[in-house]
């Protein structure tokens, strides 16, 4: 427990106004847990989400990869061919995360579901979510996230 308050505390710190710039390759994550960052790769096509992060070995551990839709819909997500655990966080269109599915393992075929109104999915490293304390209601900023529906606006965030 006193591990998890050091890292809430230095990524208070770190959480600036302009943690995130609204960049295309960086997504901020805020809670009453705080502030953090990943940078990440965004899949907008169809063929992009099929293939995700199959056959990956690692990633760092600032790292994700940002699945982005052109409207709400159903998705569900499995592990074919995917080698790293990881945690898979479900937004709506506000940017809002609706549903955590944590520690998914490398492999597995059962589909884990977001909902039927699911905007962008973030894969993070799994166990991430729990070390941060990311849950749903946790806000998520990105240029994604627009047309003023966001949460959490690119706008407020820029100074």
């Amino acid at each position: 427990m006193t591990l998890r308050l050091i890292l809430v505390a230095s990524l208070a710190l770190l959480a600036g106004p302009g943690l995130a710039n609204c960049r295309d390759d960086v997504v901020a994550l805020r809670g009453d847990w705080g502030q953090t960052q990943f940078s990440v790769e965004v899949v907008d096509t169809a063929e992009g989400r099929a293939r995700g992060l199959m056959f990956r070995e690692t990633m760092p551990r600032g790292a994700g990869m940002l699945f982005a839709y052109d409207s709400p819909q159903p998705a569900s997500f499995w592990m074919k061919n995917t080698l790293l655990a990881l945690d898979i966080l479900f937004a709506d269109r506000t940017g809002t995360i609706t549903h955590v599915h944590h520690n998914a393992q490398p492999g597995d075929l059962t589909p884990v579901s977001g909902g039927q109104a699911v905007f962008a999915v973030l894969e993070i490293n799994g166990g991430l979510a729990q070390d941060y304390g990311i849950k749903s209601g946790t806000e998520m900023q990105h240029p994604a996230f627009r047309d003023g529906l966001a949460a959490w606006p690119c706008e407020k965030n820029a100074e």
